[in-house]
């Protein structure tokens, strides 16, 4: 049994625009031939602007079928796997500790935890309650028991404060439609056990999350130890890699407690 995590770039949306430069151009063919029988110039507007349109569509499929192999587990790039064992590596639970993943997916991450820390509960939260059964058969094919999927949302928290002895998660919050997301990764770190760590990794731009040496400053005054943003742009990535995927600004929020 192998495992399926998905692609970060879904097979399903290349498809579509695929399918979209088809049917726009076969529309530039037809269009073109219609306006023919009425006039020259209608001919050339109206293959003009289908044509266009399929040249626009046919660079986007291209885009994301060149990043759908660059990030497929199955590929020779494996952007995504490298990507989530580079995160995996900055976390040690103790033995017998508990780990919580916010925004868990299909369990790259947390069974990549989990098969690292192998005294420990690793939990992987997600509010698509769906993707639990791959989940847990990607678990099953990796070999590991000691990583389960709970169903909850990352903006209201189902768990009591400093429950975990580790906190992670990978590119989740840039994505949630939020004002504050520096209010997000606070509800996120309320989790943290004292002595605990965090690793959030995302693209902490400022557009995105504000200032976050001033978020820093704020996270050390309140007792928390240790905390710093660690540069991934060019760990994990080439920088034309980063540019072209918008994921300058890509570090791991790092800290104790």
């Amino acid at each position: 049994m192998k495992p399926n995590y998905k692609n970060w770039i879904p097979k399903g949306r290349v498809v579509r625009y695929l399918i979209e430069t088809a049917a726009c151009l076969i529309a530039a063919i037809v269009f073109g031939a219609v306006g023919f029988t009425y006039s020259l110039t209608w001919a050339i507007a109206l293959f003009a602007v289908a044509g266009a349109a399929a040249f626009v569509l046919a660079l986007v499929s291209a885009f994301l079928l060149n990043w759908h192999n660059v990030f497929s587990y199955d590929g020779k790039r494996q952007l995504s796997k490298i990507i989530i064992e580079g995160v995996a590596k900055y976390v040690k639970i103790p033995d017998g500790g508990k780990c919580l993943d916010v925004g868990c997916g299909t369990g790259a991450l947390p069974i990549a935890i989990a098969k690292k820390n192998r005294n420990a509960t690793v939990i992987g939260l997600d509010r698509l309650i769906k993707i639990q059964p791959l989940f847990e058969d990607n678990a099953r094919a990796e070999g590991v028991e000691n990583v389960t999927f709970y169903p909850g949302d990352a903006q209201q928290l189902p768990f009591k404060d400093e429950t975990f002895d580790v906190v992670v998660s990978n590119y989740v919050y840039h994505k949630i439609p939020a004002k504050d997301r520096q209010a997000l990764l606070l509800e996120t770190l309320r989790l943290v056990k004292k002595g605990g760590t965090f690793v959030i990794h995302d693209t902490f731009t400022e557009n995105k999350f504000g200032d976050m040496n001033l978020f820093i400053d704020k996270l050390k005054e309140m007792g928390y130890e240790q905390v710093e943003l660690i540069d991934t742009t060019t760990k994990f990535m080439t920088e034309k890699e980063a540019k072209s995927l918008y994921l300058s600004g890509s570090a791991i929020l790092y800290g104790k407690k």
